[in-house]
């Protein structure tokens, strides 16, 4: 099936779905720092035929196909301070973006699932937080929550009902396994339906973690 021909504000790559438009999903991908488009665009064979991906670029350039949602530097606490500004932008520009391509496509809210890895993962996060009436769900691999964007947290009641998936390595050499759990712990007592997962790797996405993830998917689609 030809892709179609989308008008968005980020760049990027899609597969049609193999459904009917009136049963077909969106899926939105967004790629970790340093990375670009095509990265995420890789698992486009393994996510359910009845999607749409739609994998994303990020808007600042870091160097020859290299893009960020945010540039941000780490402490010698090993936290991290993030060009807030960015960040800002970047995430007005996803929620344009999700909103723009579901409409071209034909898909209603309560069928877009957002997702991302590492910053791509941050972005989602952030996105549900804020923006919940945009989608149905997320997928996080190997990322972490900002607490920055949490005095822009919507009031819980608007969550109700969101699906997230939420996975890490618990050998994370790069994003560690605590941000998972404090992301976790987050959003345990939100009214969300929480899916969190650990797997044996570093910052990669494990095998299994893709597989698991992609019944996810499968079984929002039969919910």
């Amino acid at each position: 099936m030809e892709a179609p021909a989308l008008q968005l504000p980020l760049n990027g790559y899609i597969r049609p779905a193999q459904a009917a438009p009136e049963a077909a999903w969106l899926l939105v991908l967004m790629h970790g720092v340093g990375s670009n488009a095509q990265d995420l665009f890789s698992l486009a064979p393994y996510v359910p035929a009845q999607f749409h991906v739609l994998s994303l670029q990020a808007p600042y350039a870091m160097g020859p196909d290299a893009f960020a949602w945010f540039q941000f530097s780490v402490n010698p606490d090993g936290s991290r301070s993030i060009a807030a500004d960015q960040e800002l932008h970047s995430r007005a520009l996803v929620a344009q973006t999700v909103e723009q391509a579901a409409q071209q496509l034909g898909v209603p809210p309560e069928r877009v699932v957002v997702g991302g890895f590492s910053q791509g993962g941050i972005m989602s996060l952030s996105l549900l937080l804020t923006q919940p009436a945009l989608l149905h769900g997320i997928c996080v691999w190997h990322s972490r929550l900002l607490p920055e964007v949490l005095p822009a947290q919507v009031d819980p009641a608007q969550l109700a009902g969101r699906q997230v998936w939420l996975s890490h390595g618990t050998e994370d050499n790069v994003i560690p396994l605590r941000s998972a759990h404090q992301a976790r712990d987050h959003l345990a007592p939100l009214p969300v339906a929480l899916d969190y997962r650990e797997y044996p790797c570093t910052h990669t996405i494990h095998p299994d973690e893709l597989r698991d993830c992609m019944q996810w998917l499968q079984g929002l689609t039969s919910a």
